[in-house]
């Protein structure tokens, strides 16, 4: 468990260590790969029908073979992959240097799974088989990197459950995609949180007034490396894509667990309770429709989500309301067509404490970029002295960091050399992947926590629709 700010000088040695390897991590750029270097690692892809199948190879890493075997169905999907990826490699800054051997037919994964041509299959595409797809692979004896959702329905976690088992007994690495543990501003809350002298600790919170709240909103329509992102016509299908209550919200749950409780196995089955959760649709017109997918029509699959003859009904919508270990937590995801001019997807999150409040905010008065607030529940001289030590001591890790007063409390400075944006943390989370495979050295508390992070998800979709019946 990270340490408080006032622990022992040797204590605070160690942190220092931590962030000097943190910051070449985060200033150094992936090693690429000479002629020689002998690989260890051989990636395959399989069906990447989501763009994150891309910025998985939006870097080089050492010791990662060039070569990517592509195992995919013939079609646009594989087809906008091998363009993304192109790219990567054309750009003028730091390109990249793959080689991607495809293969597309009916009979792509059981072609994957005879060949064996790498030791790393990569999963970022339609949802619906994912969970399939990482049970057979880890049965085939490969390791797996998957974009989450890992599963998106309750009879697909138990599938989930038994694939963790069988990694495990074949000491494989089965691992999934969660970039946002590594923005800054969540990172920090979490660093202030561990201050009980500022913080306190974590409040129990109640059904009304929730511990740690987290709202995630999302756009169909939005930039990726530049380009406005063509979306596949099945991410609009839920039955494919899954709810957006077992999607976007995994990264939520995820953070809840990360920094509420850090460095702790979680159990799900008596951790977890689920109070109440809902599910809510976003029509999308037939213009709309084409804009972001370049088809003229909707697929015939989407018909039975078609309202007012061309209006497109998404359940990508979804709430959650329950108890961890106690805690009162709200996680909610808001899908809506497009942001606003200059902005994006964005962020909200609350840590409520006995001392302060940690508060993420990105609207319009922070320009659309997360920025973290500390708000004390008595604000005074002597919390103002005892933050403005307890920042110092934090420069000494996160040098360059700054408070500045404003009406509820500080808001925190940021130098912009922290700042990565969402398609960098790809990289980070490759990395850490590939240390796990090279090292062995995965915490114990990240398999139970990923599956409580899915037994959450899930049962929460099951009370949903439950309610819908009632």
């Amino acid at each position: 468990m990270a340490l408080p700010a006032s622990d022992t000088a040797i204590a605070l040695i160690f942190r220092i260590i931590g962030f000097v390897l943190l910051l070449t991590f985060i200033s150094c750029k992936p090693e690429k790969l000479s002629e020689t270097n002998k690989s260890s690692v051989g990636l395959v892809t399989v069906d990447p029908g989501h763009f994150h199948a891309a910025l998985v190879q939006k870097s080089m890493y050492a010791g990662v073979d060039s070569v990517v075997y592509v195992y995919a169905p013939p079609g646009p999907d594989v087809k906008m992959h091998l363009e993304r990826i192109e790219k990567f490699n054309k750009r003028s800054d730091d390109p990249t240097t793959w080689k991607e051997e495809i293969y597309t037919g009916p009979d792509f994964f059981d072609k994957m799974l005879e060949e064996k041509k790498g030791n790393v299959v990569v999963l970022a595409g339609t949802n619906e088989k994912k969970t399939q797809y990482i049970s057979r692979s880890i049965q085939a004896g490969y390791n797996v990197l998957a974009d989450k959702p890992m599963v998106i329905d309750s009879q697909g976690f138990e599938l989930l459950q038994k694939a963790f088992a069988t990694a495990a007994s074949k000491d494989l690495l089965l691992y999934d995609i969660m970039t946002e543990r590594y923005e800054i501003t969540t990172i920090l809350q979490k660093e202030f949180s561990l201050i009980k002298e500022v913080f306190g600790t974590l409040e129990k919170g109640t059904p009304d007034d929730p511990a740690v709240t987290k709202v995630s909103v999302h756009h169909f329509y939005k930039y990726v490396s530049g380009t406005i992102l063509t979306r596949p016509p099945w991410f609009m299908d839920v039955r494919q894509a899954g709810n957006g209550i077992v999607d976007v919200t995994t990264h939520l749950v995820d953070l809840v667990q990360w920094e509420c409780f850090p460095d702790q196995s979680l159990k799900y089955d008596t951790d977890i309770e689920i109070l109440n959760s809902e599910r809510s649709a976003t029509e999308m017109t037939l213009t709309q429709f084409k804009a972001i997918t370049k088809l003229d029509s909707f697929p015939d699959y989407l018909n039975t989500a078609i309202v007012r003859d061309s209006v497109l009904q998404i359940y990508c919508n979804g709430s959650i309301d329950y108890k961890i270990r106690g805690v009162h937590a709200r996680v909610s995801v808001d899908w809506r067509y497009q942001a606003p001019e200059g902005a994006g997807d964005t962020h909200y999150s609350i840590m409520r404490g006995t001392k302060a409040n940690l508060v993420i905010r990105q609207g319009k008065e922070q320009q659309f970029k997360p920025t973290l607030y500390i708000e004390p529940i008595e604000a005074n001289e002597k919390f103002a002295q005892t933050l403005t030590e307890k920042v110092k001591a934090l420069q000494a890790i996160y040098p360059g960091i700054e408070i500045m007063k404003n009406a509820k409390g500080w808001e925190v400075i940021i130098p912009d050399r922290y700042k990565e944006g969402h398609e960098e943390h790809f990289a980070r989370v490759m990395q850490k992947f590939l240390e796990y495979l090279k090292n062995r050295n995965m915490p114990e508390w990240e398999v139970p926590n990923m599956i409580a992070k899915y037994y959450t998800t899930t049962q929460a979709l099951m009370v949903a629709t439950k309610s819908e019946k009632r």
